[in-house]
């Protein structure tokens, strides 16, 4: 890993995130697969000039998926590492929350 620009991949935006930036101020982020907690909450608290709580990091296994017009066809989804961000009460970052 060279650079913290390096660690964070790009935010994971679905219901169940969208739920936890409204009523548990945690954001969700693709990172990269060999980044720690630590590495993780500079990044974060450098890139959005945040407090960062508490971080929570997890590996999403590789999931098998068919084509949709040859079903014996199986593709594999690639493996990725995801980090649940938690904040301070006051801090939000812009980009998640959409248009005021």
């Amino acid at each position: 890993m060279s650079t913290i620009y390096d660690v964070l991949r790009r935010p994971l935006i679905t219901e169940k995130s969208n739920f936890q930036n409204a009523e548990l101020h945690q954001y969700v982020f693709e990172v990269a697969s060999d980044a720690s907690k630590t590495l993780v909450k500079d990044a974060v608290e450098t890139l959005f000039d945040v407090s960062v709580v508490r971080v929570n990091v997890l590996n999403v296994p590789q999931k098998r998926t068919r084509k949709w017009r040859n079903r014996r066809i199986s593709n594999r989804r690639s493996a990725y590492k995801k980090a649940i961000i938690t904040l301070a009460a006051g801090d939000t970052i812009a980009m998640f929350e959409g248009v005021k």
